[in-house]
């Protein structure tokens, strides 16, 4: 039963991601971007230095947080939280980049409206698998 609640799951993220992103598309008149998947797609050179920066900060976070969570009792829910925090960030300084430096400048959007989404999906799946302990 909990592989099915997953399966379900993360077919409702991955369509909700797509039909957010289509229907932002649309709205906003914003054309497909060629991505090469699994690269990271950085606008200039300072936002690859930024993007790295960050990424070893976020590393580091969450090594610390996991010893927390090992050794101290700390809840899955803390390690989640801060996953998702330094996803936000990380795609907040990528909206910045694309609003600012690139050549397509509507596709923050695009990143500001993926990343609230996925916050959202991540708020939900902690209730609904019950990571924070209410009860329901």
């Amino acid at each position: 039963m909990f592989g099915l609640k997953v399966a379900l799951f993360l077919a409702v993220l991955f369509g909700g991601m797509w039909l957010v992103k289509w229907t932002l598309r649309k709205s906003f008149n914003i054309e497909k971007e060629k991505k090469v998947w699994f690269s990271y797609n950085h606008v200039n050179n300072l936002h690859k230095k930024i993007d790295w920066g960050l990424r070893i900060v976020a590393m580091l976070v969450m090594f610390m947080v996991l010893y927390l969570m090992i050794f101290k009792g700390y809840s899955v829910a803390f390690y989640m939280l801060t996953f998702v925090t330094f996803m936000f960030i990380d795609s907040s300084v990528k909206a910045f980049f694309q609003w600012k430096y690139s050549d397509q400048p509507k596709q923050w959007i695009l990143t500001m409206g993926e990343i609230t989404f996925l916050v959202m999906v991540v708020i939900i799946g902690i209730i609904q698998f019950d990571l924070v302990n209410l009860q329901f």
